[in-house]
C-alpha cells in the first residue's frame, strides 16, 4: 500500500474573520478516505468557504466551495464533498478513494458574500482573485 501524505495550513480573510486548521497533517493509505477539518469564525450571515489544494511548486487549485445559503460548487469531482455544520462553525473536506494526486497541502479558505443578490446568481463561482488578494496579510503555520 502506498502512503498519501496531506498537510494543510491556515487562511484567513480578515481581523474579523478567520479560519483554523487543526490537524497539522494525515497520513492516509490509497484507495482510503479521509476527512480534512475546518473551523472558522465570523459575525457575518452569508459567506463562503473554499477549499483549494496545492502541489509542490504550483499554483493553487480550486477545489469546492460552498455558500452559507447552501449552494455549492465542486469542481474537483465525485470523490470530493463537503459538510458545513454552520452550529458548529466548521466545514470538512471529505475526499474518497484516494489516489496519488490527491497528496498536496489543502486549503481551507472564507470570504464574506459581500455581492447584492440582484447582480448575480449564486451558483457563478466567487471571484477568488479577490479572495487571495484578501489572504495575502494573514498569517500561514
Amino acid at each position: 500500500n502506498l502512503g498519501v501524505y496531506i498537510k494543510r495550513r491556515v487562511i484567513c480573510s480578515s481581523m474579523e474573520d478567520a479560519v483554523t486548521q487543526t490537524q497539522p497533517s494525515v497520513s492516509v493509505v490509497e484507495h482510503e478516505s479521509v476527512t480534512l477539518d475546518c473551523t472558522y469564525e465570523t459575525a457575518a450571515s452569508n459567506y463562503y468557504l473554499y477549499w483549494y489544494k496545492q502541489h509542490p511548486g504550483e499554483s493553487l487549485i480550486f477545489l469546492f466551495w460552498q455558500h452559507s445559503g447552501g449552494a455549492k460548487r465542486n469542481a474537483a469531482g465525485e470523490r470530493f464533498s463537503v459538510n458545513l455544520e454552520k452550529s458548529k462553525s466548521s466545514v470538512s473536506l471529505r475526499i474518497t478513494a484516494l489516489e496519488l494526486g490527491d497528496a498536496a497541502m489543502h486549503f481551507c479558505a472564507f470570504s464574506r458574500d459581500t455581492v447584492l443578490k440582484f447582480i448575480g446568481s449564486p451558483e457563478q463561482k466567487p471571484d477568488t482573485s479577490l479572495l487571495l488578494k484578501e489572504t495575502d496579510s494573514c498569517k500561514r503555520s
